[in-house]
């Protein structure tokens, strides 16, 4: 389920031509609410995956998606109150901590440090993105995501 999620978010996350550092967070903010919510029921995971973007939204961008587009975006399946409930949900959860690490920022100057050329850089880019949706791969930490 986290993976048919995910996908959707990255693809939200190309619609809205949103920064590459907002779709690390929003997975981030996604996979810290998980493990500290207690149950989240299977028809509620698109709600809180459009609400981890909009949070990441805040916090990394200059413009952020209007609440209504991301209602839209989600087919209408909640209520612009849901949304705004499930935000504040998350944020008192997570103790408004959203300064997390994420393994874009480590390969990104991972590969600033090695000089990379833009072949390199593309694959490398893409290769994290796909770790994204991996379930896999949350058990490493974002500083060993960079092959």
């Amino acid at each position: 389920m986290r993976g048919i999620l995910v996908d959707w978010l990255i693809e939200v996350h190309y619609k809205f031509e949103l920064m590459e550092e907002t779709l690390y967070l929003t997975i981030n903010l996604i996979d810290m609410f998980l493990v500290v919510a207690n149950h989240v029921p299977r028809k509620k995971l698109q709600l809180v995956g459009v609400t981890a973007l909009l949070l990441a939204c805040k916090y990394e961008e200059v413009s952020v998606p209007v609440v209504d587009d991301l209602i839209v975006i989600s087919d209408k399946a909640y209520t612009r109150r849901e949304v705004l409930d499930m935000e504040k949900l998350m944020a008192n959860t997570l103790q408004f901590n959203f300064c997390l690490p994420t393994p874009y920022v480590f390969m990104r100057r991972f590969l600033k440090a090695a000089q990379s050329d833009k072949k390199v850089e593309l694959l490398s880019f893409f290769i994290i993105e796909l770790c994204l949706v991996d379930y896999e791969m949350l058990q490493y930490a974002p500083s060993r995501i960079k092959f």
